[in-house]
């Protein structure tokens, strides 16, 4: 009754902390975020899914709780640094005989240093085989935001999806080693998107005589007046988690999990900056809007394996169904399309291998390599995500303070490939060029047990 008691307060705060979750730009390839656990981090997020005296497992496979033999609390905290210089150009009326060179900077850096925090608590309840857990964290999150006036601001300006989910799990161990495991998570998606809207493009190509777009004389002209336009909303949703962990001898360990995909319905408004002309004010009106995204879902293999009692290898593949980010329609509360971004991504491929190594009973080790796969692609690349396949190299190390009290740090270094960018806007506008990115983690965290 009192590791039940315990769960309940536990969950309770973490209701509670949902809302103060704050994280930008996205470590893993498209926008998801792996910042679950800082043990992870030092190995590249090889053996995830199978339990090595870790909370996070809460969220990531249920069924490995069962590897944990005592009351567990534990916070994690990783920055993420995400440096991405573009270069390249664009042009207004793109492949006419009136096209012309798009004015302005390379947008400077779109990423910021973020702090992704996370939260999960584990409960034995005796010799029952049952396990429950309670996490909150961040799997998918994203902000890119560019300077005003650059040349890519009719493709993108600031891009902000902030995901949070609030996971209780629990998992049955039976005698001979083999577990299961599901959860349930409550889960608050956000999003803001912006961008430049060309005015004097569409006013001096629709006035019926396109040479006005090259005569000085007319008042609108490409480039020359811009606006803008806002879109934000949010959504709240129900998903479920499922996994399995065997354990054929002391050694191995093989865990399995599924995340379900998540569609929201993104309710909020549409506001438009008419620079005050009162003609395009009646054309572009603000009022309600929002748009329809589904989250992927998530399939992930982790293997453990002791070679001797401080030695031990481990391996993750994932693969993230990210072809259900099709084409995402931002439409006004009566159906009508005020704009669309097309993704066309795929579904990604992750692998990773790691070692961990026990110095002593007070530290431990670690270090991993990992492949990550992109979802997108240079047809359809858009600046509001600079994404390319990466290399992740990672060490990590641990400090058991006490029999009660553990800490973990961890260094990740991310290497992408420079993406190339071929973007058309909405007034024809183009961007082409290509992104040269790289990344810093650096995570930290405490785990108490009692």
């Amino acid at each position: 009754m009192q590791s039940a008691s315990r769960f309940t307060s536990l969950s309770a705060l973490a209701l509670g902390i949902a809302g103060a979750l704050a994280f930008g730009q996205a470590d893993a390839s498209g926008f998801q975020l792996r910042e679950s656990s800082v043990k992870a981090l030092g190995r590249a997020n090889a053996g995830s899914a199978v339990s090595n005296g870790d909370a996070s497992v809460v969220a990531l496979n249920p069924a490995a709780m069962a590897g944990l033999d005592r009351n567990t609390v534990q916070v994690d905290l990783t920055a993420i640094d995400l440096d991405a210089d573009f270069t390249g150009g664009g042009q207004h009326l793109a492949g006419t005989p009136l096209a012309s060179p798009i004015q302005g900077g390379n947008g400077g850096d779109p990423g910021d240093v973020t702090l992704v925090p996370a939260f999960a608590a584990v409960f034995p309840m005796g010799d029952s085989g049952l396990t429950f857990g309670a996490s909150v964290g961040a799997p998918f999150g994203l902000k890119t935001d560019y300077e005003d006036g650059w040349v890519g601001r009719y493709q993108a300006l600031t891009s902000d999806v902030k995901v949070v989910d609030l996971t209780l799990s629990v998992s049955l161990e039976s005698q001979d080693g083999y577990s299961i495991g599901a959860g349930i998570f409550y889960e608050r998606a956000e999003a803001e998107l912006s961008k430049a809207l060309d005015f004097g493009t569409a006013l001096c190509a629709g006035s019926g005589n396109p040479l006005n777009c090259v005569t000085p004389a007319f008042p609108f002209r490409p480039g020359q007046y811009d606006g803008s336009i806002n879109v934000s909303g949010d959504s709240t949703e129900f998903g479920f988690i499922m996994g399995a962990q065997v354990r054929p001898s002391e050694n191995l360990a093989i865990g399995l999990s599924h995340r379900t995909e998540v569609k929201h319905r993104l309710d909020g408004t549409v506001d438009f900056d008419t620079r005050g002309n009162p003609l395009l004010a009646a054309g572009f009106p603000d009022g309600p809007g929002g748009a329809q995204v589904t989250l992927p879902s998530i399939t992930t293999l982790s293997v453990r394996f002791g070679v001797t009692d401080s030695i031990s290898i481990l391996a993750d593949y994932q693969q993230t169904g990210w072809d259900s980010l099709d084409t995402l329609e931002i439409r006004r509360a009566n159906g009508d399309l005020v704009g669309s971004e097309d993704f066309q991504w795929d579904e990604t491929d992750f692998f990773s291998i790691g070692a961990e190594f026990d110095l002593s009973d007070a530290f431990t080790l670690r270090a991993g390599v990992a492949q990550d796969e992109s979802p997108t692609n240079a047809e359809h690349r858009s600046p509001r995500l600079p994404d390319d396949d990466r290399m992740l190299y990672s060490i990590g190390a641990s400090w058991n303070v006490s029999d009660n009290l553990t800490v973990d740090a961890a260094y990740q270094h991310i290497t992408i490939d420079d993406p190339t960018v071929n973007n058309v806007s909405d007034t024809g506008s183009t961007l082409s060029g290509s992104f040269d990115g790289s990344a810093n983690l650096f995570g930290i965290s405490a785990q108490y047990r009692f």
